[in-house]
């Protein structure tokens, strides 16, 4: 922490300094040149706007390089040639990349990892909020976006199983509006707005969208409409930024969102009893299909970031703050007494303010050095008010209690600084080599210097080979940490099986990568890409109880083993694309919040390996799309397939003595999407669009949770076949 007290401010000192005297005048940039005569003349040269965002865009792309890391690149076309567009959910662009595999509540596994993602907007880290079911990232704002993913360089740390990059739009490049009409099957009704312009040396752009349909979490049942499924959703977007010369720009960037989510239903589910079978309320005949238990989310963001470029220096710093909060809400008249025995009304609100500075300095034609700091403040209000029964030694219900009151204020620091050099060993050959070092300072104290090195090797002009290895430390999310004092459940209807609650730790881990990309032929790339990682500490998060909050523990040892191929041609209008990925992912010995588990569970994987609930063995995705322009305007027809083997599920019984946790897997599943979308022009900025997307074409019906695998209390069924449609006027 020492460390970090002094970089920051001299971090700031010397960039704003060396920025100040290297200042130059308002969009022009002064050039020696020589005139017929053979002498030097001076001439100001007046730059577009353009030409300077897209320069200091390049220079900011340079600061953070993913060197010897595997990049996936999503783009506009690409988002508008999948399922639903724009107007799909944002974890629907992700499983379009190399492994990385579907699970429920629009959640993602990037290389058979659970969580540890990291999202970054315009190279400026998103921090964590409290995990719940609505998107705050919204496609309608992406220019482009990158999943990187294997040895990461020194810039990236804390969340490393892949680094989601988006690159927003702006009014400079996306000069224009939309107004857009989406809806369809599940009384989805989804209209948006979006608008972008400049004017002298500033530019913005804003899209806002409102969304309500009858799906908002996955079905727990294979029927073709969910029972009490309702959600409401508003995002808004705003990006600005001001050139302040032509080698330095201030934006500023903001979101909001919030959402409402009715818990969908199960028909024909008995009430719950104790442990002498009586039931725990006398309320006769509750239907199950009328419970009403809702959870409400809202998240906030903001970030105002500086970046000068010039000469051989490049930097970028930025502030940000975000507040980040979930409240589940039980059923009013005591449902959740009536199947659990405990009703808890649980809200959790993560508030975060922190810096980040990043910096390039081109020191040589073979040595480019890149160092930075990040520091962030976390705070975490939970609050829990919890009714239960009181029991015997018996276990059996003695009378309902008051409700209970278990609130806590817990505080997180989070630091790291780096420092890398980019070495051109030879003009085909680099070395990208640095150290990281991360700590933070919560209920625990921990903090690890990591090497990372990657050797980037062009064997041909067609040909690339990468390896690397990374030391990765993550520290465990203040916002799933359970807070809650389990000795006040002690003789309640709520007291867990096991009372051992030792602190969730962060996860230690050694991670190799090699891979090839080819150049085949004109518009044809294929790569193969294969990592292993040995972690102790192993983080993973689950559901446990009637609430659908996460909450974090650790397993003493993991591996992660795995291999993707990826593939894809563009020929005129034409593009195919293809991704097949393998994984395994193991757990040993679960050593801290042990009373998240039964007893028979924990000391069933105090002494086995198990395959983790979000192991899914194979994944894939396919896409082909062809776009075509007519006199009157543009036509694309797609086609996609995702697919997978299927998570994790138990076997066997703990009645009989032979449950496996996660010992098998729920059945493999295959979804194809079509689409089309015709433009019609009416002048040169003005045009309607109209799409249609047939979402699960053959109505799969399939399961992507059992509901008894670790860390996880309910079924998810996916989403059976839809009809959607839009029209939209762009201006």
């Amino acid at each position: 922490m020492e460390l970090i007290k002094y970089l920051i401010p001299l971090f700031l000192l010397t960039a704003i300094s060396y920025g100040a005297d290297k200042i130059t005048n308002v969009s022009k940039i002064t050039n020696s040149m020589t005139n017929s005569s053979g002498t030097n003349e001076i001439t100001s040269i007046e730059l577009p706007d353009q030409v300077i965002y897209g320069n200091l865009n390049n220079a900011r792309s340079q600061i953070l390089p993913n060197l010897g890391a595997t990049a996936y690149t999503i783009d506009k076309q690409a988002i508008d040639s999948m399922a639903q567009g724009s107007a799909a959910p944002f974890s629907e662009l992700l499983i379009r990349a190399p492994g990385v595999a579907l699970d429920s509540f629009g959640q993602v596994h990037v290389r058979g990892e659970h969580a540890n993602l990291q999202y970054r907007i315009n190279d400026v880290i998103l921090p964590e909020g409290v995990t719940g079911f609505g998107d705050e990232l919204d496609p309608r704002f992406i220019d482009s976006m990158q999943l990187i993913t294997g040895s990461l360089p020194a810039q990236y740390g804390f969340r490393t199983a892949g680094i989601v990059d988006i690159q927003t739009k702006s009014g400079v490049f996306d000069n224009g509006g939309d107004l857009d009409f989406y809806g369809g099957s599940y009384g989805t009704i989804n209209p948006s707005i979006a608008y972008g312009g400049s004017t002298g040396r500033f530019n913005w752009f804003i899209d806002g969208s409102y969304n309500q349909n009858g799906i908002g979490i996955e079905n727990p049942t294979s029927s073709a409409v969910p029972i009490h499924d309702n959600t409401t959703q508003f995002r808004t977007f705003l990006f600005l930024s001001y050139l302040l010369d032509d080698t330095s720009k201030l934006s500023f960037m903001a979101s909001a969102d919030t959402n409402s989510f009715q818990i969908p239903d199960v028909p024909g589910v008995q009430g719950g009893a104790d442990a002498s079978g009586t039931p725990w309320t006398n309320i006769n005949n509750f239907n199950s299909s009328d419970l009403n238990e809702n959870q409400n989310e809202q998240n906030l963001y903001a970030v105002l970031a500086y970046q000068k470029a010039f000469d051989n220096f490049n930097f970028q710093v930025s502030g940000f703050v975000r507040s980040s909060g979930v409240h589940f809400i039980p059923d009013p008249d005591g449902g959740d007494l009536y199947f659990n025995g405990v009703s808890s009304d649980v809200s959790r609100v993560l508030t975060t303010e922190g810096f980040q500075g990043d910096a390039s300095l081109k020191i040589g034609p073979q040595h480019t050095l890149r160092f930075g700091a990040m520091v962030y403040n976390e705070s975490l209000d939970s609050t829990i008010t919890t009714t239960t029964f009181s029991v015997d030694g018996n276990g059996d219900s003695t009378g309902i209690l008051p409700p209970i009151n278990d609130d806590s204020i817990d505080n997180e620091l989070l630091y790291g600084v780096y420092l890398q050099d980019e070495w051109k060993l030879l003009d085909n050959l680099t070395l990208n080599y640095g150290l990281r070092y991360d700590g933070y300072s919560s209920i625990l104290n921990e903090s690890q210097l990591s090497p990372r090195i990657n050797l980037i090797w062009d064997a041909t002009s067609s040909t690339t080979v990468h390896g690397g290895y990374s030391k990765y430390f993550t520290p465990p999310p203040l916002e799933t940490v359970n807070s809650s004092s389990i000795a006040l459940y002690n003789g309640t209807a709520n007291q867990p099986d096991v009372s051992q609650d030792d602190p969730v730790m962060a996860e230690r881990a050694d991670y190799f990568d090699l891979g090839i990309s080819q150049k085949i032929l004109d518009g044809l790339a294929a790569g193969i890409d294969g990592y292993y990682k040995s972690c102790s500490n192993q983080l993973d998060d689950g559901y446990f109880g009637p609430t659908l909050i996460p909450s974090s523990y650790n397993y003493a040892y993991g591996q992660v083993i795995g291999v993707e191929f990826t593939a894809s041609y563009q020929t005129g209008g034409l593009s195919l694309y293809g991704n097949v990925a393998l994984s395994q992912n193991m757990g040993y010995d679960i050593d801290s919040a042990q009373f998240l588990f039964d007893s028979y569970t924990l000391n069933y994987i105090s002494d086995h390996w198990i395959a983790l609930d979000h192991e899914q063995l194979y994944t894939g995705s396919f896409g082909a799309s062809y776009a075509f322009k007519e006199s009157i305007g543009e036509t694309l027809v797609y086609v996609d397939d995702i697919f997978g083997s299927g998570l994790r599920e138990d076997s066997g019984s703990e009645a009989a003595g032979d449950l496996i946790p996660n010992g098998a897997s729920v059945p493999a599943y295959n979804v194809i999407n079509i689409g089309t979308e015709q433009s019609f022009k009416i002048t040169d900025k003005q045009s309607i669009k109209a799409r249609i997307d047939v979402v699960n074409l053959l109505d799969a019906v399939y399961l992507l949770r059992a509901g008894d695998s670790v860390g996880v209390n309910a079924a998810q069924y996916g989403e059976r076949r839809g009809i959607f449609g839009s029209v939209s006027y762009i201006f």
